[in-house]
């Protein structure tokens, strides 16, 4: 049975490292990406502070679609062309927005959401969807949290290898 250890805050680097080796030692010898996908979200609520959700949406060939998360009900069905998530997926690019009041076409599933991070989730040039991290407070993440979960992201991704390589989904 896997067990969360207290993460270091001294930096946030630092705090990223170890979430990132508690995530590679809960996904290990695990290839399924719902089974992975579920478990990275509850340990990323678990860890990261202030945060009001986090979860994945995967990009089915023409929208992404709500996967497994931590927090309120959410929006099913995001366009490319909608929202910080859509931005995310359509320019493959990190979204690090201080306030989403102030992003263009933002879509509200949490009224309580004042900042987000998205990470677009691209393996061997495939878009597969994004990883979605929201907080109530202004302004929550910044260049080393882009770092940090852009390094995440890379733990699940690498996670769903061998499935590529087997050819399961």
């Amino acid at each position: 049975m896997f067990q969360a250890a207290a993460l270091s805050t001294e930096s946030k680097s630092q705090f990223y490292r170890e979430l990132a080796a508690q995530a590679r030692a809960l996904l290990e010898g695990e290839h399924d990406r719902v089974a992975n996908a579920a478990n990275f979200a509850a340990l990323a609520w678990q860890a990261l502070p202030q945060i009001n959700w986090a979860g994945f949406y995967f990009y089915d060939g023409q929208e992404l679609v709500l996967g497994p998360f931590q927090g309120k009900p959410a929006c099913v069905r995001i366009a490319l062309s909608r929202g910080v998530c859509g931005a995310a997926a359509s320019q493959r690019r990190t979204q690090l927005v201080p306030d989403v009041h102030a992003f263009p076409g933002h879509i509200a599933c949490d009224a309580a959401s004042r900042s987000e991070i998205v990470v677009p989730l691209v393996h061997d040039g495939e878009l597969l969807g994004v990883w979605d991290v929201d907080s109530p407070l202004p302004g929550r993440f910044d260049e080393e949290d882009r770092q940090g979960m852009e390094a995440l992201c890379q733990v699940f991704l690498a996670s769903l290898r061998v499935d590529k390589v087997q050819g399961a989904a």
